[in-house]
């Protein structure tokens, strides 16, 4: 088998490895985040402990994310579904490797404006990305290209939602800050608790989106319906 044989299943493979280590550390993260809302079985110290080892892990859904962009479409170009044009292939590259960048630096310099900076530069392309997978998707169930296959269509359209619910995460996140800064000051209580437990329960309701969206576009993508 030559070298081009091997590039589309290589792709395949790295593209199925990446599904996994999102969903697989994400699971992770889901569980880590239980157990911190867990105030009666551990100590506050404990308690965030847990949560600095949930943002160690959460680097690798931000990561898998960021590379899922590029790699999608070089499979898509690869195997036949859609001549993606050249620049296109090349911009999503530049763009994932520069999100990737952007990730790993906010994650570095954390509570820096710096890391504020960088996130502000991160939540822009996240919804200009979205927004292609969105338009792909829609533009091609409507009109039939330039995604022909119905069930392709729907996994780029079932992407764009995972942008939107995946934003949304951090959207309904933002309050933490300042809600954690007040449970490490004031103390654990129901007054300084309760709050956090309310912002982390809206949290759950994106994070179950993002899972079920996923699944669905793993199905459509090795299952392959016929819609």
């Amino acid at each position: 088998m030559s070298l081009a044989d091997l590039a589309y299943p290589t792709l395949v493979y790295a593209h199925l490895l990446l599904f996994v280590l999102w969903l697989g550390a994400d699971v992770g993260v889901f569980v880590l985040g239980q157990h911190f809302r867990r105030r009666e079985d551990y100590t506050l110290e404990q308690r965030i402990a847990l949560l600095k080892l949930l943002v160690e892990i959460d680097m690798v859904p931000r990561s898998a994310w960021a590379l899922m962009v590029p790699l999608s479409l070089s499979v898509v170009d690869l195997g036949g579904w859609w001549n993606v044009p050249a620049w296109l292939v090349i911009t999503a590259w530049v763009v994932g490797l520069f999100w990737l960048a952007l990730v790993w630096d906010s994650h570095k310099h954390d509570q820096t404006p710096r890391a504020a900076r960088n996130r502000k530069i991160e939540g822009w392309l996240r919804w200009l990305i979205g927004g292609f997978y969105l338009w792909l998707g829609g533009q091609s169930l409507i009109a039939g290209a330039p995604l022909e296959p119905n069930w392709l269509a729907w996994k780029a359209l079932m992407f764009g939602l995972i942008f939107v619910s995946a934003i949304m995460i951090d959207v309904t996140f933002k309050p933490v800050g300042a809600q954690l800064t007040a449970v490490l000051e004031q103390g654990s209580s129901d007054e300084t608790e309760i709050p956090l437990r309310r912002t982390m329960d809206k949290t759950r309701l994106w994070v179950w989106a993002v899972y079920i969206l996923l699944l669905i576009t793993a199905f459509l993508g090795n299952v392959k319906p016929l819609l």
